[in-house]
């Protein structure tokens, strides 16, 4: 009986340190799966991805062979046991061999980091061309050079406040979707030339292995070439204020044949866009349109009710400039506001475009209780943009040479 119950025994041991061990295996894989960088879509992704692989190992290596001899000379040459300390003062050999160990693993390292970021750094020989402007806080996109040049537009936060900070059911992708992604083809070199408007942005894929500061007044480049076809999400990684959460990048890879008929779609909006100026709007057709330009731009500041947030931003509703003079209001948006010589967080509004600058202020005009009645056409728009020396540019204002030029 003794003996059947030290075979019981043990196998129930093994069962349990089974069990232990399995339970122990799937954190670790999930893990694994959660805090891993994201799959690579560009064979500069795989290099990146196979360099921090391989500075890990490196590391773990280290890691266990410094701890595995220290725990092995305190366990084995304990006082206790009658050792007595060892000296390596002025021991020549000593000396060479740390020196010389950290320096090899260092080479050893070196060599194909050095050769990732040569390798990453290099934007020559792109197929497309395009300009990333950072806003507070959407992104402004502007295809320079390549299939679809001219086309530009801007791409901000798609899902409604009200479901982000309510209670309605949330997608998994609820703060990465966008109105207008950024299209590209699949298998072409791609450059992005970045740049920011107002302050420090960062425009960030991790898939695609793209990410680069977004500083004012100076234009930076990086590149990616995707390899397979998908949608791939990335944000803003600077710190860049109030809204610093809400500005995703999403980013759709397509076939050679799909991104030439989304160029197709999309290049008469371009052509066409300057019409708009010479249309005559009505009244109601400046509010319709202003309403959803201030939700896509004013809307986190100023609130949807138009009272602002107090002792943050100022209220539209009721406010003496938006029922002042239009003139007056027209130069707030175009210039922002500066206060003792230092910006405030009213930027200009500058790029946008004379229709969307006129629909805007109409709306605010009349939106709320303020009810004036006037409207502010595009005509009046660029009448203040030439009188101000304000030019209007979607993406930007710096031209194709100067930006490619300032990108080298």
């Amino acid at each position: 009986m003794k003996r059947n119950s030290g075979l019981t025994k043990r196998t129930i041991g093994s069962r349990l340190t089974a069990a232990f061990l399995a339970a122990s295996a799937a954190p670790c894989l999930a893990a694994h799966a959660r805090f891993n960088l994201q799959q690579p879509n560009s064979q500069l992704g795989q290099d990146i991805y196979d360099l921090h692989t391989l500075i890990m190992w490196v590391c773990v290596i280290i890691f266990v062979g410094v701890f595995g001899v220290m725990c092995y000379a305190i366990v084995k040459h304990r006082k206790s046991v009658g050792h007595q300390a060892a000296h390596f003062h002025e021991n020549t050999t000593v000396e060479v061999v740390w020196t010389v160990i950290p320096f090899l693993i260092l080479i050893g390292i070196a060599i194909p980091a050095t050769k990732t970021l040569i390798h990453q750094r290099d934007t020559s020989g792109a197929d497309i061309t395009i300009k990333v402007t950072g806003y507070q806080w959407k992104w402004g996109y502007q295809y320079l050079t390549g299939e679809g040049e001219g086309i530009s537009f801007f791409s901000m936060l798609a899902t409604p406040r009200e479901q982000i900070s309510g209670s309605a059911p949330k997608g998994e992708h609820y703060l990465l979707e966008v109105d207008q992604p950024l299209v590209v083809p699949v298998g072409r070199k791609v450059r992005m030339v970045v740049t920011a408007a107002d302050v420090l942005h960062a425009w960030w894929v991790p898939s695609l292995a793209a990410k680069q500061d977004a500083i004012p007044g100076f234009v930076r480049a990086t590149w990616f070439k995707a390899e397979r076809e998908g949608v791939y999400r990335g944000q803003c990684a600077e710190l860049c204020g109030k809204e610093h959460g809400f500005m995703p990048i999403v980013v759709h890879v397509l076939s050679a044949e799909k991104y030439a008929q989304w160029v197709s779609e999309h290049k008469p909006k371009t052509d066409t866009a300057a019409v708009d100026v010479n249309k005559i709007w009505t009244l109601e057709e400046l509010v319709a349109r202003g309403e959803k330009v201030f939700a896509q731009n004013c809307v986190a500041c100023h609130q949807a009710n138009g009272m602002g947030i107090p002792g943050t931003f100022p209220a539209l509703n009721g406010s003496a400039v938006v029922k002042g003079p239009k003139a007056k209001q027209l130069d707030t948006v175009l210039h922002g506001v500066v206060l003792d010589g230092k910006p405030t967080a009213m930027q200009s509004f500058a790029h946008l475009s004379d229709v969307e600058l006129a629909a805007v202020v109409t709306y605010t005009r009349n939106a709320w209780n303020n009810k004036s009645g006037e409207a502010v056409t595009p005509a009046d728009v660029k009448a203040a943009r030439s009188k101000s020396g304000s030019a209007a540019a979607p993406a930007g204002s710096s031209t194709v040479a100067s930006v490619l030029h300032a990108a080298r």
